[in-house]
């Protein structure tokens, strides 16, 4: 591999170091018209995979034979049940605030009752153990009651939902979308900022625990995860606003409008990406073939078409297209999980996987491992007073 230079100028400074290389991420890559791969494995080729197929690609980095996933299957579920005292304490948080901020404590906690100090060890516990977790969370800061025994047996995801008290809820549509969701969040590249997050804080030696409560903080934000969550809601208001019979004009019109009030459009651009989102696509695919007249996927599909020519009429704005946040909420509101406060937990369940590999890698793969994240900053304080 030739050696790259780079020449730091000023206006390269508090840019959030974009596009200046700092390590080495063996799980996935993000080509800017390609999309996300996985281990050399493009999401066309694994969409349809079950999700302990593609964790077992992650964690291996080979798609693993009939064995070998059954036998991983079988060490995941024996590593699966988390105990009664973590459990009891997870449900003695309070209830206030966004479910993220339970999410990330819940992580801190099962650290506490079942951490092992050992990266690789409790990198495949957190990933057997984080369906259980997630669903009690929801459960619980959901007032859906107890969350039922774990049955990993019955598969990652179908377990999962199995676990989801979803009150008044036809759980038989959720499967599949909670696996495509689950498969399409897995990883997203090394510097993404839950992923760079956790690593860091993991170079400082913490557990690995407490280096995904950190992440799953950064994950929280609206710049990020919860970007999901924000952009269900944007979409929600224009059909609100417009009715379910909006035409393709009335919505452009409307986009116009609040870009002239400064108002965000979500669900657009991406950092890396100059085209649409390869996950999206997938996406929009499966909401076109099972909910096509549902009236948010309706005016997502209008969105789809008319954002990207609203949005190229501004020069500064460098992929004017849908990103996977413009449809994923959308999707599990179709398909009869409309609680979009929990997105973001939904993103976290799938997010650990990765970034917990990567982790591993970072830690016990690399020699004794990375050094100590420590960026140097320019001391100026006639910049701030």
């Amino acid at each position: 591999m030739s050696e790259v230079l780079f020449e730091i100028k000023e206006e390269n400074l508090e840019t959030g170091m974009r596009g200046y290389p700092v390590g080495y991420c063996i799980t996935s890559t993000v080509d800017p018209v390609a999309g996300l791969s996985y281990v050399g494995h493009p999401l066309s080729e694994i969409d349809q995979w079950q999700p302990i197929e593609v964790i077992y690609l992650l964690f291996f980095g080979k798609k693993g034979s009939s064995k070998e996933i059954d036998d991983f299957k079988r060490e995941l579920n024996q590593r699966a049940p988390c105990s009664t005292d973590l459990i009891q304490s997870i449900q003695k948080l309070p209830k206030i605030g966004h479910p993220m901020k339970l999410f990330s404590a819940a992580l801190l906690l099962t650290g506490i009752y079942e951490g092992r100090n050992n990266y690789r060890e409790d990198a495949l516990n957190i990933i057997a153990k984080i369906p259980e977790i997630a669903a009690t969370v929801i459960n619980y800061h959901a007032g859906w009651g107890e969350t039922p025994r774990s049955r990993p047996e019955m598969g990652y995801m179908e377990n999962f939902t199995h676990m989801l008290n979803i009150p008044n809820g036809d759980k038989t549509e959720l499967v599949e979308i909670f696996k495509l969701f689950n498969i399409l969040h897995y990883d997203h590249g090394g510097g993404n900022l839950s992923a760079f997050v956790g690593k860091a804080i993991a170079s400082g030696l913490e557990d690995l625990y407490g280096s995904m409560s950190g992440a799953m903080c950064a994950l929280a934000g609206p710049r990020h995860g919860k970007a999901n969550q924000d952009c269900l809601v944007f979409v929600k208001k224009l059909v609100e606003e417009l009715g379910e019979n909006a035409t393709d004009k009335q919505v452009e019109e409307a986009l116009h409008k609040k870009i002239a009030n400064n108002e965000l459009i979500f669900g657009f651009g991406h950092a890396v990406l100059r085209v649409e989102d390869p996950r999206a696509t997938v996406f929009y695919k499966l909401a076109e073939e099972k909910y096509s007249q549902h009236p948010l996927v309706r005016m997502a599909k209008i969105l789809r078409e008319v954002g990207p020519k609203v949005l190229k009429e501004n020069p500064k704005i460098s992929n004017p297209y849908p990103n996977v946040d413009a449809i994923s909420g959308i999707l599990l509101t179709a398909a009869g999980f409309p609680y979009s406060e929990y997105y973001t937990v939904l993103f976290g369940l799938a997010r650990v996987v990765g970034i917990s590999r990567q982790i591993v890698y970072e830690r016990e793969v690399r020699g004794k491992g990375t050094p100590i994240i420590r960026p140097k900053y320019i001391y100026a304080p006639e910049r701030g007073y």
